[in-house]
């Protein structure tokens, strides 16, 4: 599974913002086909992501999905069929409510895969294109369980707070305390059905900063691993808050030696710094430095690649 912190919209009708989105910093591209595009563009906005699926691509060129209609709409097969490439990374699928969708989805991709491969082409290797269902509603929440565990291609759910809000008849307010039930469900659903950790909504507000890092720093802070966005203005800030600080990298490394050094003694835990540090706190902080890492080692591959 690809570890991605930030997620931007594209909406597929609009080729200029299409070219500049393979540009951009952001960790992930999510082509839109369903709420940006009228519904008397939906066919030219397919044809327009299609376009782009097929070009060339670099270690640094962000991952690119497609969010389709919704699989009630007569859009859906539609869409999905015809995005289907090999820099394609996955679906998008908003709407999600029950697993009888993802199962649909996933024999559509399954379908495209066995026949690229029986053709003889580089297809995509069997289950490597992911499902990403988008969590908008009550039922979507009731059923996000069975929803995470329904195929193996779904490795993260995405949650679509405006709609929620709205199915729920709940007033979106700048704290999000309607929103703090469902968001806690997603993060606590995920790790239960041993997927990655869920990717948060988008704030649409795109020009109050202030307001976007308060939101995102909520998000992580309940488990959200990642965050939706509509402007690359968002990018940085979403990227920064999902990034440890020098001082919170340099403190997991301190926690970390620490720790291993006492275990290696026969010591279980520790004080460092005034603080307990047991097995917990060392986990958490393992965590940290490996990601860290983990993005370290991604970037010196990148910059090898392209040399």
């Amino acid at each position: 599974m690809r570890s991605a912190r930030t997620w931007m919209f594209v909406p597929g009708s609009d080729a200029r913002k299409l070219e500049k989105a393979a540009q951009s910093p952001v960790d992930a591209i999510i082509y839109d086909l369903e709420d940006a595009v009228a519904r008397e563009e939906k066919a030219m906005a397919r044809d327009l992501v299609k376009v782009e699926l097929q070009k060339p691509s670099s270690p640094d060129t962000p991952a690119r999905f497609v969010r389709v209609n919704a699989m009630d709409t007569p859009y859906c097969e539609q869409d999905v069929k015809a995005c289907l490439a090999a820099k394609l990374c996955g679906i998008v699928l908003p709407k999600a409510e029950e697993t009888d969708a993802i199962v649909r989805l996933d024999a559509w991709l399954s379908e495209w895969e066995s026949s690229e491969a029986s053709d003889g082409r580089r297809g995509q290797q069997r289950e490597s294109l992911e499902i990403v269902p988008l969590i908008e509603s009550a039922r979507g929440l009731h059923h996000a369980y069975e929803i995470a565990r329904s195929s193996k291609r779904v490795q993260r759910l995405m949650f679509g707070s405006i709609d929620f809000a709205l199915d729920i008849s709940a007033e979106l307010t700048a704290d999000g305390l309607e929103l703090l039930y469902a968001r806690s469900q997603l993060v606590v659903v995920s790790r239960a059905a041993g997927i990655g950790a869920p990717i948060d909504a988008v704030y649409p507000r795109f020009r109050d900063l202030e307001g976007l890092i308060r939101e995102t720093q909520r998000a992580k802070q309940l488990g959200f691993g990642g965050k939706l966005l509509i402007h690359p203005s968002q990018i940085a800030a979403i990227r920064d808050v999902f990034s440890p600080s020098r001082e919170e990298l340099g403190e997991a490394e301190s926690i970390v030696a620490a720790y291993e050094a006492a275990v290696a003694s026969g010591i279980g835990s520790i004080q460092l710094g005034g603080k307990m540090v047991d097995l917990p706190v060392y986990e958490r902080a393992k965590r940290i430095v490996d990601e860290a890492r983990k993005r370290k080692l991604s970037l010196h591959s990148n910059q090898g690649e392209e040399r």
